[in-house]
């Protein structure tokens, strides 16, 4: 089992019966849901679908230590994935559209689980050693993620969660998370909502994204890593960038120097491809260039960000063949 020295505070917050009392308030969510900011008022429990095709059961798609996370979640035995099916905001050049883009059957899904089997789950990734729980694409799926806890906790969960979204995220859902969750990991895409409305089924996307990116470092602060270089709480940015969308790389780079923090972790991501429906849209129907990318950690350095995932740097001298 996966020793750490730095308690996560889920634990505490089992122990003296917060946790309950959070999951109570989430499972009311799903009522009428207002689980993350569509707030489709369906009835998920009832069998109703809303936006993201998941009714009362979190869907798994895949779960195992995964090596290709940034450094710090990574370490020596891989980070603890569990990929969640179903998505909140459904881009037309999503990279995983085969899980993201679903089918309607619900509850009847082969991948649907109930809270033990995602209890099960968490404590198979830990035996393996992986540092850490990497919950992706959660957004939809946090009543469920709260209900599993609690018998992973007894079965001996103790490595920090990491909530890895892609920024679409309701504040009062993400306050239920505060003292759960050690590390956010939020992708933070687009700056304006033409462009949002553009990509995605949300045009309110930037304006939630900057609250949630904000409610996420109250909670947890800059990232933290051990003596090993692993992490074991804070903010972790992601950026992908763009093809011709530099300006909103720029924006989104200077708010979080500037609001967020000049130490918040960023990773600059080069891997955009087209994929999906990517091939309707003619400005991002191309991958991204190396001389886009080159702007875009300049674009980083000038806003004063000096804490940018290493990977990233390596992988843009692969692009100039040096």
């Amino acid at each position: 089992m996966s020793k750490n020295k730095n308690k996560p505070s889920y634990l505490d917050l089992h122990r003296h019966g917060v946790l309950a009392k959070r999951l109570t308030a989430a499972r009311g969510l799903l009522e009428r849901c207002t689980v993350c900011p569509h707030e489709c008022g369906i009835n998920r429990p009832a069998g109703e679908l809303g936006l993201c095709r998941v009714g009362a059961r979190a869907r798994v798609a895949s779960f195992g230590p995964h090596f290709g996370e940034e450094s710090p979640l990574v370490g020596r035995h891989g980070s603890g994935t569990i990929f969640f099916e179903g998505c909140n905001l459904l881009c037309v050049f999503c990279q995983n559209f085969d899980i993201s883009n679903i089918d309607k059957q619900g509850d009847s899904s082969p991948q649907a689980v109930d809270d033990a089997e995602l209890a099960d789950i968490m404590i198979n990734l830990q035996t393996q050693g992986c540092h850490n729980i990497n919950l992706v694409t959660p957004s939809h799926v946090v009543p469920q993620i709260l209900a599993a806890l609690p018998a992973a906790i007894d079965r001996g969960l103790n490595i920090p969660i990491v909530y890895n979204s892609g920024g679409y995220d309701s504040p009062a859902t993400l306050r239920l998370l505060e003292g759960v969750v050690d590390i956010y990991m939020p992708d933070c895409k687009f700056w304006t909502r033409e462009t949002s409305a553009l990509y995605t089924g949300a045009a309110d996307y930037p304006e939630v994204m900057r609250a949630g990116v904000r409610e996420m470092h109250r909670q947890v602060g800059d990232l933290v890593l051990d003596d090993e270089g692993t992490a074991v709480r804070g903010l972790l940015v992601r950026h992908l960038v763009m093809p011709d969308h530099l300006d909103e790389t720029a924006e989104i780079l200077a708010f979080l120097a500037r609001d967020i923090s000049p130490r918040t972790y960023v990773n600059v991501m080069d891997q955009y491809h087209p994929c999906h429906k990517a091939f309707r849209y003619e400005k991002i129907n191309r991958p991204l260039s190396a001389e886009e990318y080159e702007q875009a950690l300049a674009l980083a350095r000038e806003c004063g960000l000096s804490r940018l995932d290493q990977r990233e740097w390596k992988r843009f001298f692969r692009m100039l063949g040096l």
